[in-house]
């Protein structure tokens, strides 16, 4: 049977390899709407076998769930075969103060027995390492990113990195980095710290590409880019966007609307699907290691992997570059 393992790139100097997609545990951490154990073991089963070997976490995901699932669901498997990535900067503690769900606060739908504290210093990044690997079952995380900081740039800049720099110089950790859905900080980040990576959500995407200068500046030094929100919060996850489709979790304006219709009849010309190129489209950055996709059920899964491989011809995407 021949390896179904999608193509894999390296990240910046790092010598980690990752698949070219890879999966956003969010949704099995019930964002928004509740699912079970067993459908969230059922979408990394199916993601494993769709290819993927990049998986994204953090303890904010349904409150510790999704790092409890993912942990869960990869335990079969050899540790040497897949690469994991989680945050810090939240701590998970006893909520004195609970309601009921964590939904009307964070947006997952959990009990709020615990609640989030922020926490960039040394110690709490140690700390939230701590309780993820032990959420996770795992004995190593391969790359740990500071979820966020866009308050805490300063500390981000002068503490929090800092840490898990000497985490890595340890060995304890492969590769350390900052994710944020935002590029200007980053940017900043990326030019006063030792990172490895950034990942960048939503600012790279067929819509939105106001994060070249931070990808350019990235591929100047060698640091990879994971490139997380390809669809730009469901504004480019259907064949044509409706008239409330949402961009970066508002609804999309008029231009922004306009816009997406453009590609999306672009697509339809070619006998394409828009979501085929919001997918691949971030790919085409050579500071792009990963585009990373929240998956929720098998099907989404195996519907990512045929998006991934859809023969896209190089003349649309000059089409499209001039669109």
């Amino acid at each position: 049977m021949p390896d179904p393992t999608l193509p894999m790139r390296t990240l910046g100097a790092t010598g980690l390899t990752l698949t070219e997609i890879g999966f956003g545990s969010a949704p099995i951490g019930n964002l928004y709407a509740a699912i079970d154990d067993l459908t969230a073991e059922d979408a990394v089963d199916a993601a494993w076998d769709a290819g993927i070997r990049y998986f994204d976490t953090a303890p904010h995901y349904g409150l510790g769930l999704a790092e409890r699932r993912l942990g869960q669901a990869l335990k079969i498997r050899r540790r040497e075969d897949y690469v994991v990535s989680t945050k810090v900067g939240r701590l998970l503690v006893p909520n004195p103060t609970r309601r009921g769900s964590d939904l009307p606060v964070a947006g997952f739908d959990v009990p709020d027995t615990l609640t989030r504290v922020v926490d960039f210093s040394a110690d709490g990044v140690r700390r939230s390492l701590d309780e993820s690997l032990e959420r996770l079952g795992l004995d190593r995380i391969d790359i740990v990113l500071v979820h966020d900081p866009d308050e805490h740039v300063e500390q981000t800049i002068r503490e929090t990195i800092p840490a898990l720099v000497k985490l890595r110089n340890e060995g304890i950790v492969r590769a350390v980095g900052v994710g944020m859905n935002q590029w200007q900080a980053p940017l900043d980040i990326l030019r006063q710290t030792d990172i490895d990576t950034v990942m960048l959500a939503g600012r790279w995407t067929l819509t939105d590409r106001t994060g070249a200068r931070l990808l350019d500046a990235a591929a100047e030094r060698g640091i990879g880019i994971l490139a997380a929100a390809p669809y730009n919060s469901g504004l480019l996850a259907r064949d044509w966007p409706a008239d409330d489709a949402t961009f970066n979790y508002a609804r999309a304006s008029v231009d922004v609307l306009a816009r997406a219709r453009r590609f999306a009849s672009a697509a339809q010309s070619a006998g394409l699907h828009l979501p085929d190129l919001a997918l691949q489209f971030p790919l085409r950055h050579p500071a792009v290691t990963s585009v990373v996709v929240g998956l929720r059920t098998a099907q989404e899964a195996q519907q990512t992997r045929d998006r991934a491989v859809a023969p896209i011809p190089d003349d649309l995407w000059s089409q499209l570059d001039r669109t």
